[in-house]
């Protein structure tokens, strides 16, 4: 890893004014020696994932979720791809089980460590709206649009509510859009450090 790389990743934003990680994620990826492409990717992921659980807070208040939970699980949620690097640029799911892992050796709580082996497994049995937020933030951060884990969470949302389906649907909708908007800036954002030092 290139520590100065790795570190910029971590602090600078580009044109983009993205959140700082949340406490001790910045030292973990830093022990755990995660490529700067990788650092930038979480970060990303993460500011679309304040972005929503702002939103929630907004306009579902009712909506009972752990929103410190969902920011760390976004922060993390790839981390098992430092053994896995060739994910970075391609597809795969080993990181998944190998992020929990390493989550867990790293002192990570379960609940918390979880994120790296449910963020791609919403429709998995006891996936909580907090695993669908973290779901979505790593979907929607490049604009890609998953109509199946959407529906999941606008009924969450409605039913916590009281509110008609169709009305959080268009709301979540317009919001999505709105967040989706950035895509190429995080995309490009992402794209300015490499995989490997």
């Amino acid at each position: 890893m290139s520590p100065d790389l790795s570190r910029r990743a971590m602090t600078d934003s580009g044109e983009l004014d993205l959140r700082p990680l949340p406490p001790g994620v910045e030292v973990l990826l830093t022990d755990v020696r995660a490529a700067p492409r990788l650092v930038a990717h979480l970060r990303a992921v993460h500011d679309v994932a304040c972005q929503l659980t702002e939103w929630i807070r907004r306009h579902h208040p009712g909506v009972a979720f752990d929103r410190a939970a969902v920011e760390f699980g976004a922060a993390v949620h790839d981390i098992g791809k430092v053994e896995h690097l060739d994910e970075l640029s391609g597809p795969g799911s080993a990181h998944e089980h190998a992020g929990y892992e390493l989550l867990l050796a790293r002192g990570v709580e379960e609940p918390l460590a979880r994120f790296a082996r449910t963020h791609a497994s919403w429709t998995a049995a006891g996936v909580g709206v907090e695993d669908l937020l973290v779901s979505l933030a790593d979907k929607v951060w490049k604009a890609k649009r998953v109509p199946e884990l959407e529906h999941l969470i606008t009924e969450h949302l409605a039913t916590a509510n009281g509110q008609p389906t169709w009305e959080v649907f268009m709301s979540l909708d317009d919001e999505l859009d709105r967040i989706a908007a950035d895509a190429d800036r995080r995309l490009a954002f992402q794209a300015s450090f490499p995989i490997t030092p």
